[in-house]
């Protein structure tokens, strides 16, 4: 082997064993340097997420930004952009218009969120029982709220419902009453943010179970169960409201069949 191929070599498994073991001795301890763009954008980020920027707000123009930040322009429109694909932020044309923080809906983050948990379902990174046990911890404390916020409106919607669930066994339609019980449930509850968690979870709950035929008796079974529900958030009750939930959503549990699609859910 020529002497310089051998030496240059012999240097090159040197550097890669001082890499390796500088990896090994630092590695854990040592974040690599983000890009310009990326520390900028990371720092808007943490300003409109810890509120310093609230919806609606105006961002200060690109040459300000660059100013701030010690980057160039276009240094700050690559942080823009990024910021822009999060939907963190938004550019409007005209004599009024500029960088504005994004004003998020309800909505919106309730599809982003059923979207979300439905490809980690789909790639088994969430499972069945990972659904239920969230249905359960978000739902049973959303009742014995309920009981204690309720509005009559939302007594009167209840009510409706469970009327409707004796009028017909089965999936169809009688299903749709099953799933709107639930919601008007949880919208007494008088918390935003729980109606938000909540229906993407049973949204990609109900789209991981196949239609079947539970029985008139589950059906009668699951329509008393509403009524006592009902019957407990209607008498104030919060502690037996939650109770009523919990043993609800047991025995629907039960019905998937510890883990088997194929079921009917509620």
């Amino acid at each position: 082997m020529d002497p310089k191929t051998n030496g240059d070599a012999i240097r090159g498994h040197v550097l890669t064993a001082r890499s390796n073991a500088l990896q090994n001795l630092y590695g854990s301890q040592v974040k690599k340097v983000q890009p310009a763009y990326q520390q900028v954008a990371d720092q808007l980020r943490d300003l409109i997420l810890a509120g310093s920027l609230g919806s609606g707000d105006r961002l200060p123009p690109e040459f300000e930004l660059a100013e701030i930040f010690g980057v160039s322009r276009s240094t700050v429109r690559e942080a823009l952009r990024v910021l822009a694909s999060r939907d963190l932020i938004q550019t409007t044309r005209g004599t009024t218009g500029g960088t504005f923080v994004s004003r998020i809906q309800f909505d919106q983050v309730s599809d982003y969120l059923e979207t979300s948990l439905g490809l980690m379902s789909g790639a088994d990174d969430i499972s069945l029982v990972n659904l239920l046990e969230a249905r359960e911890l978000l739902e049973v404390p959303a009742a014995g709220l309920a009981a204690l916020r309720h509005e009559q409106h939302h007594i009167d919607e209840m009510r409706v419902m469970v009327a409707r669930e004796k009028q017909t066994r089965g999936r169809g339609p009688k299903f749709r009453d099953h799933r709107n019980f639930h919601g008007i449930v949880v919208e007494a509850a008088d918390n935003r943010l729980l109606g938000v968690m909540t229906e993407p979870v049973f949204r990609v709950l109900q789209a991981r179970i196949s239609p079947g035929d539970m029985g008139e008796a589950f059906w009668k079974s699951v329509n008393e169960d509403h009524h006592e529900i009902l019957s407990r958030i209607e008498a104030g009750d919060s502690a037996g409201a939650s109770s009523a939930m919990q043993s609800h959503l047991a025995k629907l549990n039960s019905a998937y069949g510890d883990g088997d699609e194929s079921a009917v859910g509620d």
